[in-house]
């Protein structure tokens, strides 16, 4: 795999520099991290240097297709990789925050059912560059607005490449100015790897996707479930709340007569309660590979409702880009314009 500019360390950097002044590698640096430019916008650099640069250093994403919605408030680009792996990145502008949606990986091998991610299979890990790489062209595009919010929610599972993702958010709150605090971490439940969350310096934000909180569903829903049920991650996110000091965030696609029902809200409170957590709804979108539809409107309020009744905080999360394959659960690396291979599975839920 060819070097990628946000790969490589401040001294891998300058030694692609060799007889250039020891500030050169520092222009360099700034310019990727700072400024997020790329080498040919580097113009206080000779241009013998850029062009060089530009060669020594191809960028990790090619953009394939780029797709706005929401009046333009949100962006999704389709990326290449270097081996032709795809991957997506969705900007989101709001009135108080402008958040980017970055993926870790190329593909999902946790297999969700109801998560077109999932449904694609597995092709690698994305280094660190490829990650960051992300972050920096959401910075470019936003502007004149500032990036405020990263999250590691896209394509793939961020703890499941825990070595690369981790450098990437050292790399982004240290050398991009972004706030611990406005990164956040989604997993689908993966216990070692929140376990070592809890035992880093830095305190980003954590998201567990739920779904279901009774072994025997989630087993079905979040296969991950099987190695890792329940109980287990419950004191790892309890580790997790007491090691950061930060509220935990739980996810929860309402599905319609498989996860909404009554004894639903009371084992997701029982969950959750406990864990001081946040709740945040999302409607199930519709993906090609899941026979079943989301919640009705009425029923996700009412779910909400009956949540707060039982002593939880939570929120519906408003959906963001769904005519273009945007929102939650809906990465997949397509090519725009073109039609998803629909994967059958069994349709959760049906005996309930």
């Amino acid at each position: 795999m060819p070097t990628t500019p946000y790969d490589l360390t401040r001294e891998e950097l300058s030694a692609l520099l060799p007889g250039e002044p020891a500030y050169r590698a520092r222009q360099v640096w700034e310019g990727l991290h700072v400024r997020t430019q790329r080498p040919e916008e580097m113009t206080e650099l000779p241009a013998a240097l850029r062009d060089a640069l530009e060669v020594a250093l191809p960028p990790a994403l090619s953009a394939v297709s780029t797709r706005s919605a929401d009046d333009g408030e949100t962006t999704k680009w389709l990326w290449s990789l270097s081996d032709e792996a795809r991957v997506e990145t969705v900007l989101m502008r709001y009135a108080d925050r402008v958040t980017v949606c970055v993926s870790t990986q190329a593909g999902c091998a946790m297999a969700c059912q109801f998560c077109a991610t999932g449904q694609a299979g597995f092709q690698r890990h994305l280094t660190t560059g490829e990650i960051v790489e992300q972050v920096a062209a959401a910075m470019r595009a936003a502007r004149p607005r500032r990036l405020s919010n990263v999250v590691f929610m896209g394509m793939g599972e961020p703890l499941a490449n825990y070595d690369r993702v981790w450098a990437a958010v050292e790399r982004l709150h240290a050398e991009m100015g972004l706030s611990a605090r406005h990164l956040t971490l989604s997993t689908v439940g993966l216990v070692p790897g929140i376990r070592r969350l809890a035992g880093e310096t830095l305190p980003v934000n954590l998201a567990v996707s739920l779904h279901a909180a009774n072994d025997e569903l989630r087993d079905e829903l979040v296969p991950i479930n099987r190695r890792y049920p329940l109980t287990a991650l419950a004191a790892a996110c309890a580790e997790y709340v007491a090691a950061s000091g930060r509220r935990l965030s739980i996810e929860w696609a309402l599905i319609h007569g498989v996860n909404d029902r009554p004894q639903d809200v009371d084992e997701l409170a029982d969950f959750a309660r406990p864990l001081g957590a946040h709740v945040n709804l999302i409607p199930l979108n519709p993906t090609p590979g899941y026979a079943v539809v989301g919640s009705s409107p009425g029923r996700v309020r009412g779910f909400r409702d009956e949540l707060t009744a039982c002593g939880v905080n939570a929120t519906i999360r408003a959906t963001r880009g769904a005519d273009i394959d945007a929102a939650c659960g809906q990465l997949a690396a397509a090519s725009a314009g073109s039609a998803r291979q629909p994967v059958r599975l069994a349709r959760v839920g049906d005996a309930r």
